[in-house]
């Protein structure tokens, strides 16, 4: 899976940020998918996607009204219009100087800065920088779907590395053996992934 632009920076914080992309740029980012932000000298944010948002507009709300929608209709609202796809992204970590590092960055990336999918060799390198950090910032989400979010994560890093997958499971049962409604939601969200 090849590196590519996904949108640009709408608004961000240390913990998440929000990019947008056209509707017609629309068919890379997935939920659980691991993007980064290069901010230069370095230095880039790296986050988990988890949620997807597309906004509508006075005219979506007509159109949905109007009944019969032409194939022509569809495609101009879907390639000529500027409505965007927010992302919703949890910052799970950063990159200073060749070095990962599962903690908050330092500071966030800036409106308008470019979004970037991660290949699989990019997740490989950041999934495998430490002991599993970045989870205690998935698990304390307040927003996302944990473990929804958990399991497309495990889902897309572990299909080449089974062996961290199963890892993974074992540091999450650690991380939540606390809390047992959280655990079970958890348990059964990856036991749905093949």
């Amino acid at each position: 899976m090849p590196t590519y632009e996904i949108g640009r920076l709408l608004r961000a914080g240390t913990t998440g940020f929000v990019a947008g992309c056209a509707v017609s740029q629309f068919d890379a980012p997935t939920f659980g998918a691991l993007v980064r932000a290069p901010l230069g000298g370095g230095y880039q944010v790296y986050g988990l996607i988890y949620d997807i948002h597309i906004e509508d507009d006075g005219l979506v709300r007509q159109l949905v009204t109007a009944g019969n929608i032409s194939a022509e209709v569809m495609r101009d609202n879907r390639e000529r219009r500027i409505v965007p796809v927010e992302m919703s992204v949890l910052t799970v970590g950063y990159e200073q100087n060749e070095q990962i590092f599962h903690l908050l960055p330092p500071r966030p990336p800036l409106s308008l800065d470019v979004i970037y999918s991660c290949d699989a060799a990019e997740v490989t390198r950041f999934a495998s920088a430490g002991r599993f950090g970045y989870f205690r910032h998935i698990l304390r989400a307040q927003d996302a779907p944990i473990g929804e979010l958990l399991a497309a994560h495990l889902q897309q890093t572990g299909q080449t590395n089974p062996a961290w997958r199963e890892a993974a499971t074992r540091e999450i049962i650690t991380l939540l053996r606390d809390d047992y409604p959280a655990l079970m939601g958890v348990l059964g969200a990856l036991g749905d992934i093949a």
